[in-house]
């Protein structure tokens, strides 16, 4: 089984890879696309020389990688993808070989923690949109990182369930303090993660955005209730 696990940033996206990473069965791989994006699109994002250098940015080469032989011999391939990440000269074919599920995160929570990494935040940074047209092209299964949040257990398991995958305990804990699979933006993206062994408990109240950050979440508000309305 390969699994494409498309989200936007700052959307437990990590903390799930991890999950799959712990299970003796699976292969990660940790946002392939993402030094094609920045080599194409030329983005100024935190790091961006050191990603280019250190990652693959052939986007066929990545494609290659994504449907060839499995790392490690594993009998299954779990990849962190970002919607935002697939500009138009991106190659999406391999996407119909895999379990495409989407990761969704209201957008108040990912505006406001996007907003702690980076001093401006835009719609192309956090994906909504992009992700809302990935889930029209593709199909897939949808699951809320709140739901998994409230009950990582019972949410895992259902996932599971639904795309025909025993579930695993160890997808509940890994060791604190990264993991080799994690991409070389991990210094700067990945501190909190680093310090878990499993998944956070109920997050709080939605954060009061207010400016730019509240026409953002305004504009991003109807991609993610449409996608939340699909979510198991």
């Amino acid at each position: 089984m390969r699994i494409a696990m498309w989200s936007g940033p700052r959307n437990l996206s990590t903390a799930m890879m991890y999950a799959f990473g712990n299970r003796p069965d699976f292969a990660v791989w940790d946002e392939p696309f993402y030094a094609p994006y920045l080599a194409t699109t030329g983005s100024d994002h935190p790091m961006k020389d050191d990603i280019i250098a250190a990652h693959e940015t052939d986007p066929t080469k990545v494609v290659a990688r994504c449907i060839g032989s499995i790392p490690g011999e594993k009998p299954h391939f779990y990849m962190k993808q970002m919607p935002h990440h697939m500009v138009d000269s991106m190659p999406m074919d391999w996407a119909k070989d895999c379990v495409n599920i989407h990761l969704i995160r209201h957008p108040a929570r990912v505006i406001a923690s996007y907003g702690a990494k980076r001093d401006t935040v835009t719609a192309s940074d956090i994906g909504f949109a992009q992700q809302e047209a990935m889930f029209d092209k593709i199909g897939g299964l949808v699951i809320d990182s709140a739901d998994i949040r409230d009950n990582p257990e019972e949410m895992l398991h259902l996932m599971c369930d639904a795309i025909g995958l025993p579930f695993d305990p160890a997808m509940l804990h890994w060791p604190a303090g990264g993991s080799d699979d994690d991409g070389i933006w991990a210094a700067h993206w990945y501190g909190a993660v680093h310090k878990s062994t499993g998944f956070a408990g109920p997050e709080g109240p939605l954060p009061v955005l207010s400016g730019r950050d509240a026409e953002l979440l305004a504009s991003a508000l109807p991609h993610y209730d449409r996608l939340a309305r699909e979510k198991i």
